[in-house]
């Protein structure tokens, strides 16, 4: 963070010092809420959680070099007291961003905003310095986090922003408000709890409502290929960029094809040239995040050259997001456990197919979570989805949900071992153990809840009785 004397982080948050010998003490290291990642210097943010009270740390952060802690009571060590500590983060995130001067990117969508967060990020990065969200770390305490990490030198701040219902991404804006605005899609991710995909439209549409006038340089990218998302144009001031694959889009891709290896390559073209672009990533539907990454750089100044020869050398910077790992006897693991929703599971299903080439190719799928009455039939149609992509094996982890995908498998044609369910990861883990040949692809993707990374670690742990490590 920028250095702040904890006089002024008091003044900002409208707390009060507690045992604190010199306001005048500046915090120069970053603000944390884990006591594990406090170094010298550092503001220690003490929430209290279900299991874990952040005060209970206070003295331990403070004797490894924490400046203060920002808490809801006195604690015993200096301290700066607030009502609300989470009110608090966000009035100091604010005040940072305001005083930085950086530009703000934020993204949302229902599915691939952490990938192209990722991609955003990089391509900015030849730039000029940026800072970004690790992970997913998109709500209201990740958010001011992240912000909280920039630095004088920052040029480019890129924050993703989730939301759980109306008015989340109003709110996050409020906290770090954005020039420039991007939104991905409409799916159907989080369905249960808004809905209906209006709704989720509704929600994610608050994004381009807290932007700036074009006259004042804000600008809203939008994806012209979701009917749901080009309609966000009639609720914003800013300036209207269009990303797709359509003719009408300012940036848009043509000469979309996969590699032999399942990557995707396509003729980038923006307003100012176009350029040739082969991605690491895998699988087609990075195409739309790369698309919608230059749009970004091209609003913020890059040609169409130095945009695709930054797409063509990023790579996957968040983990458990289509890692492909090739182990010693050919077999490919892909995980893509992280999360999964019925847009990226349809996806990353294509991307399996292509990156098996003819070989024998193995989906590991587990629950797509918070679907509500959509469930059924989202996995019902995602069972028979991979019946007609002729994926090979299709194995069902866990409980009534993977019943439904393995049912619509069965309803789809897959009538004999190309289907199977399972009762949990171990289960999986022996199956595959058991069955894999040199040569096979493994895809392994679920919704965050079911854990189904441990299904991707398990083949590539070394081991014996002819387990091989990952490379």
């Amino acid at each position: 963070m920028i250095a702040l004397s904890l006089a002024e982080i008091a003044a900002v948050v409208g707390g009060q010092t507690h045992d604190i010998p010199d306001p005048s003490v500046k915090v120069t290291g970053p603000v944390v809420r884990d006591s594990r990642e406090v170094v010298p210097g550092s503001l220690f943010v003490a929430f209290v959680g279900e299991r874990v009270d952040g005060h209970d740390f206070a003295a331990a952060v403070v004797e490894a070099g924490a400046a203060a802690v920002l808490a809801s009571r006195p604690v015993g060590v200096p301290a700066i007291v607030v009502e609300d500590v989470q009110s608090a983060l966000g009035a100091l995130a604010r005040h940072v961003v305001e005083r930085l001067g950086a530009t703000l990117v934020a993204l949302t969508g229902s599915a691939g905003k952490t990938s192209t967060k990722d991609l955003v990020a990089q391509v900015l990065g030849r730039k000029a310095p940026t800072v970004f969200t690790p992970g997913s770390l998109n709500n209201e305490i990740g958010l001011p986090l992240t912000a909280l990490s920039a630095t004088e030198e920052t040029r480019f701040l890129v924050l993703e922003m989730g939301a759980r219902g109306i008015g989340h991404i109003r709110y996050l804006a409020g906290l770090t408000p954005p020039k420039v605005g991007l939104v991905l899609n409409v799916g159907t991710a989080h369905i249960g709890e808004f809905g209906g995909r209006e709704q989720i439209a509704q929600a994610k549409g608050e994004l381009v409502e807290s932007l700036p006038a074009a006259e004042d340089g804000g600008t809203a990218i939008l994806n012209a290929d979701d009917p749901l998302v080009r309609a966000m144009a009639s609720r914003t001031k800013a300036k209207v960029l269009l990303f797709g694959e359509s003719g009408e889009a300012d940036v848009r891709a043509e000469n979309v094809r996969l590699t032999d290896s399942g990557q995707p390559a396509f003729r980038l073209h923006t307003p100012s040239g176009a350029s040739d672009v082969t991605m690491r990533l895998y699988g087609e539907h990075h195409v739309s995040n790369a698309l919608a990454a230059a749009a970004v750089a091209h609003e913020l100044g890059m040609s169409a050259t130095e945009i695709a020869t930054a797409l063509s050398e990023a790579g996957s910077l968040s983990r458990w997001r289509m890692e492909v790992t090739e182990r010693p006897d050919g077999v490919t693991v892909v995980n893509d456990a992280y999360n999964a929703n019925p847009e990226s599971m349809r996806a990353a299903l294509r991307a399996l197919v292509a990156m098996g080439g003819g070989r024998r190719t193995w989906a590991v799928l587990g629950e797509m979570a918070e679907l509500g009455d959509e469930a059924l039939a989202e996995h019902d149609a995602v069972g028979r989805l991979a019946v007609r992509l002729n994926v090979s094996k299709l194995v069902a982890v866990g409980g009534r949900e993977a019943s439904w995908l393995q049912l619509g498998a069965y309803n789809e044609g897959s009538w004999g071992e190309e289907s199977v369910h399972v009762s949990d990861a171990q289960a999986a883990i022996d199956l595959l153990r058991s069955e894999l040949r040199p040569g096979d692809v493994v895809l392994v993707k679920a919704s965050r809840s079911v854990g189904l990374e441990s299904v991707a670690q398990a083949l590539l742990e070394t081991g014996a009785e002819g387990e091989v490590a990952a490379r």
